[in-house]
């Protein structure tokens, strides 16, 4: 088993890794849209959700993967109203086969400002 690490690192603090590499997966923390300075970035739904991709890809390429070698995610929203908003970032982001999804309703994440969060299930690179 092995840590993934990204820098910056906002999970630190909180005793969790951004991903761990096991067993031929990597599995990786939920990722919001925050920035490099661990707030969650202006914009709206769209605008977290593009940085939640694009911290989920970081978490991905540190640990030797990327979001084309993603085979699960769970996507956390608060407000289902943005499940089209979310298959449009699917789209942008993934590519056929598409990866297997939960995409789940809750009453909040981890800061009120928060509306989205994906976590992934991925394979290495090297061995897709």
């Amino acid at each position: 088993m092995e840590r993934i690490e990204t820098s910056p690192d906002p999970y630190e603090p909180y005793l969790l890794s951004q991903g761990i590499s096991a067993g031929g997966f990597l599995f990786i923390s939920g990722q919001a849209g925050y920035g490099d300075d661990g707030r969650i970035v202006a914009g709206g739904f769209r605008a977290q959700g593009e940085q939640a991709f694009a911290n989920l890809d970081r978490a991905l390429r540190a640990g030797g993967s990327d979001l084309a070698h993603v085979v699960k995610v769970t996507i956390f929203v608060t407000d289902m109203a943005n499940f089209q908003a979310v298959v449009d970032l699917r789209r942008k982001f993934f590519r056929a086969p598409y990866p297997a999804d939960s995409i789940v309703e809750v009453k909040g994440l981890y800061t009120p400002e928060a509306a989205i969060e994906i976590e992934a299930v991925a394979v290495p690179a090297s061995e897709a």
